[in-house]
């Protein structure tokens, strides 16, 4: 519906039988009302046609409700599904609460601090996104001593702001190793790439750890980065033997696809002869034959946590004192096994 000339916060606030503030945390804090206020007064919202003016509002709040969040290098013509998920539901939470998100990226020769500092010295955001973080990450550092608001993707260090949100991946994968024991797997291996990656860690952990827990006899394989054909050769060395696994968990989905690959030629049948799990949940992995087990990141969630500790921080001038673990999202396939 088109806006309506001369409605105004007031007149919604009215129509709604709410208090103005009640509005304004409809619009900027949405997680202080009830869902069921909520959904009431942003449906009148989008009936009356109110539109907030912009421009006021960031007069008044002194912010400029932009989010800067420098993207992770993709390949065009390989591109992450994963991460394009989590930017489409960045901008969707974002927007929910009135702001946009302004993408970035270091030029030629220029550092990420450099980058950084460059639109703070712009004053053209009110806070930073940051994603794929990594162990002492130096973008968490700069932005930590720079004393700029920012959230992460990502566990920060101790001794740096908590606001952070991650995916438990060490449960997840205990889990996963746990669904694999109760259909009677002794011999599990888990594949991972070559790497220090923080979450492919946490995701070696848990296997570990499921291990431990069930009394399993688990092995261990490194895929070399060099691409599809090394990946595939040296599943293709764990599956054979007499001892070789009867259950595979790889650490991400992209991985399992050797697996799939490596099966094949060695005349094994994935779902009956070989278990496989995985991790991420990447659109192709529903259409795999057979289809596969894996764990679903909630990115949904992840994004609307992230943007609602970035108004907190920008908004209430108040850090989160601890970081969120959400959990990981068991999809249960037929590459499992009955």
């Amino acid at each position: 519906m088109a806006a309506r000339r001369g409605i105004t916060i007031e007149d919604v606030a009215r129509a709604a039988g709410v208090s103005r503030q009640t509005i304004s945390n409809a619009l900027n804090a949405p997680q202080r009302l009830k869902p069921e206020t909520l959904e009431r007064v942003t449906r009148l919202i989008e009936e009356l046609g109110y539109r907030p003016d912009q421009s006021a509002r960031s007069l008044k709040s002194g912010t400029r409700r932009i989010i800067a969040y420098p993207t992770p290098v993709d390949d065009p013509a390989n591109p992450n599904p994963l991460m394009g998920g989590f930017l489409e539901a960045v901008v969707a939470s974002a927007g929910e609460v009135g702001y946009r998100i302004l993408l970035l990226r270091p030029r030629p020769g220029q550092s990420q601090e450099q980058a950084l500092d460059e639109v703070i010295a712009a004053r053209t955001v009110d806070a930073f996104l940051l994603s794929d973080v990594m162990r002492d990450d130096p973008r968490v550092a700069h932005l930590t001593a720079a004393g700029f608001p920012f959230a992460a993707f990502g566990r920060t260090m101790p001794d740096q702001p908590q606001s952070w949100v991650d995916v438990d991946s060490v449960q997840a994968v205990i889990e996963l190793v746990g669904l694999l024991a109760a259909r009677g797997h002794r011999r599990v291996a888990f594949l991972a790439s070559v790497g220090a990656q923080p979450w492919m860690e946490d995701r070696r952990d848990g296997f570990r750890a499921g291990v431990r827990r069930h009394g399993l006899v688990g092995q261990e394989f490194s895929a070399p980065g060099d691409g599809p054909a090394e990946l595939v050769t040296v599943t293709r060395e764990l599956l054979r033997g007499r001892n070789r696994p009867t259950a595979v968990v790889a650490a991400g989905d992209w991985l399992a696809l050797g697996v799939y690959a490596a099966a094949r030629e060695e005349g094994i049948e994935i779902g009956a002869d070989l278990a496989l799990a995985a991790f991420d949940d990447l659109p192709l992995t529903a259409f795999l034959h057979p289809a596969l087990t894996t764990v679903r990141l909630p990115l949904q969630r992840i994004a609307r946590a992230l943007i609602g500790r970035l108004i907190q921080t920008v908004e209430d001038g108040t850090t989160p004192q601890a970081g969120l673990l959400l959990p990981g999202e068991l999809v249960v396939r037929p590459s499992i096994g009955p």
